[in-house]
């Protein structure tokens, strides 16, 4: 057998990129959304925070994670989906972003997803409470549609003002 033919399907063509982008499903109401796996650190049960006053609402207070304040922001306030409700499927999702720890509470966790560039659509051009400027674009999984969101971005946004404000607080 010559070379060329001997290649395997686990060898790809020259220039093809078989390896996808990782992304954590989380879901928030009825939708599903994914981040840049990437970008977590780890995954808590929901805890109650210490409240600080004068933050945005979505902002629910801070926790002391092995010594580093992490600020804590509520995603179902944030996105305006309604009053958040906290159980036992309730996490909390620690992120790095930009060297700095904060974490995101969400409903619930439901597995990493491997999504490749063919999986990844763009964001729909509609008004949604989620500006577009946030979002990587829509994943499709099988059945699931996922809403890839742009953590970095999002959480370093001025209208979240989470990274200075309490930080300095």
């Amino acid at each position: 057998m010559s070379s060329s033919s001997t290649q395997s399907a686990d060898q790809p063509a020259a220039g093809v990129d078989l390896v996808g982008q990782e992304f954590l499903a989380f879901t928030l109401g009825r939708e599903e959304y994914g981040i840049d796996i990437l970008k977590v650190q780890e995954i808590r049960g929901y805890e109650s925070v210490t409240r600080i006053a004068n933050v945005p609402d979505f902002i629910k207070g801070v926790i002391n994670l092995r010594g580093t304040i992490v600020p804590i922001v509520d995603m179902r306030i944030k996105f305006r989906l309604g009053a958040p409700t906290y159980d036992e499927m309730t996490v909390v999702i620690i992120l790095n972003i930009s060297g700095r720890v904060v974490g995101m509470v969400v409903d619930t966790v439901s597995d990493v997803i491997t999504l490749s560039a063919e999986q990844i659509k763009p964001p729909p051009e509609i008004d949604t409470a989620l500006s577009v400027d946030f979002l990587v674009g829509l994943g499709t999984y099988g059945e699931r549609m996922l809403i890839l969101v742009d953590i970095d971005m999002m959480m370093s946004s001025q209208d979240m003002g989470l990274l200075d404000a309490v930080v300095a607080a």
